[in-house]
């Protein structure tokens, strides 16, 4: 089985980074990704930063628990981080369900 790789918006809370399914068009509601935590609740997800000057280069990844956040409470305070952080999602909150992944491990570099 290979990596399912999807770019995402998120945001980290405490050891927890969260991702919502959001309004953009999607080619079906049957996402990959949600299957895939169904399937197998593991995740990764991987922040890099390119410069020009290589010295400034770096990268996280964090390794974790996924699932699908089924507390409204949880959704809700997650929803309101994404839109602090993402102007696009005030006028548009992402309607989908949201993807939780608990870190077990942080990796960076350099």
């Amino acid at each position: 089985m290979r990596p399912h790789v999807v770019p995402c918006c998120f945001v980290v809370d405490v050891d927890t980074v969260y991702s919502a399914v959001d309004a953009k068009p999607k080619s079906t509601s049957l996402l990959r990704r949600l299957q895939n935590i169904e399937f197998n609740a593991t995740a990764s997800l991987l922040v890099d930063h390119y410069d020009e000057d290589w010295t400034r280069l770096w990268w996280v990844r964090v390794d974790g628990g996924a699932r699908t956040v089924d507390d409204a409470a949880e959704r809700r305070r997650t929803i309101e981080l994404l839109m602090a952080k993402y102007p696009q999602y005030r006028a548009e909150p992402p309607p989908g369900p949201v993807i939780a992944v608990d870190i077990d491990c942080w990796r960076t570099w350099p």
